[in-house]
């Protein structure tokens, strides 16, 4: 059982077809206000193997996954990275930033390191689980040199992303992008007219033509924003609906990882620059 979907794919990834995977957290929800419902602590009740985020991602699921850690095996993918990878961030729970999927090359590390613990609990089907995650680390890299190359068709000057919560950190690390969130790291945290204002200050004196919703975030603060920098003379648009703590529907491309990323990257591309990028 794994918490979220972007888990869920890389351990689909890496065990193919020799367990049933399951994942908590859908399409738009927020891992940061999840309840475990009845249904789900009997699903981790019966797990074999748990696998979530950790950083305190989950917030209210921790202390649940936690007393599950004394009699069954529960991985926390994020925290298997060594703390120098980490962004740390003093107004979150746990100091860290947990949203490490939103650089690649990140996220290739701790799926690598993902596959050593999973190896560990059934080392029968070793070769097989290596071979799998030597193709997956294959297209994590591709993926993560394909994002380089198309955010490099932003201008420099407009390599700004403006979204609703500040999900995006690891990204605009990765990738070379300013990035601006009205709320912070968790969708638990408030914003206020002055957040409102004094991002609207910014997007109107940098020209930023573009900012973004989140498919798990009210459009309400942001289109507050939009109000604001059009009632400065600044026209600006949403561009688009970025995936941040929860992928796409199930069955769709953008309901794998490798689909979301794609998508949000076309999605930032087209609204900051004049290109438009090939899928």
């Amino acid at each position: 059982v794994c918490t979220t979907g972007m888990i869920k794919d890389a351990v689909e990834n890496i065990v193919g077809d020799k367990a049933k995977i399951d994942a908590l957290m859908g399409a738009g929800v927020v891992p940061h206000l999840y309840k475990a419902t009845q249904g789900d602590l009997q699903k981790l009740q019966q797990a074999d193997i748990i696998v979530y985020n950790g950083l305190f991602l989950e917030g209210k699921m921790g202390e649940i996954l936690q007393k599950l850690k004394r009699r069954k095996t529960v991985i926390a993918m994020a925290e298997l990275l060594p703390k120098k990878s980490y962004i740390n961030n003093t107004e979150f729970q746990g100091a860290y930033d947990p949203h490490i999927w939103f650089d690649v090359d990140l996220w290739k590390k701790a799926s690598l390191l993902l596959s050593v613990e999973l190896i560990k609990t059934d080392s029968s089907n070793q070769t097989y689980y290596q071979k799998n995650t030597d193709q997956y680390v294959l297209q994590l890299d591709s993926l993560h040199n394909a994002v380089k190359t198309q955010i490099n068709l932003i201008p420099e000057d407009k390599r700004v992303l403006v979204t609703a919560h500040d999900a995006f950190a690891y990204f605009g690390r990765a990738y070379e992008m300013d990035v601006r969130g009205l709320q912070g790291i968790s969708t638990l945290s408030e914003f206020g007219l002055r957040d409102v204002s004094n991002l609207v200050d910014f997007i109107v004196q940098n020209e930023i033509p573009a900012i973004y919703t989140e498919t798990s975030v009210s459009e309400k603060a942001i289109k507050a924003v939009l109000e604001g920098c059009r009632s400065k003379g600044h026209e600006v648009v949403i561009g688009g609906s970025l995936f941040s703590d929860a992928m796409g529907e199930e069955e769709t491309f953008e309901g794998t990882y490798i689909g979301m990323v794609h998508s949000n990257v076309e999605k930032i591309v087209s609204g900051l620059s004049k290109n438009k990028i090939d899928k």
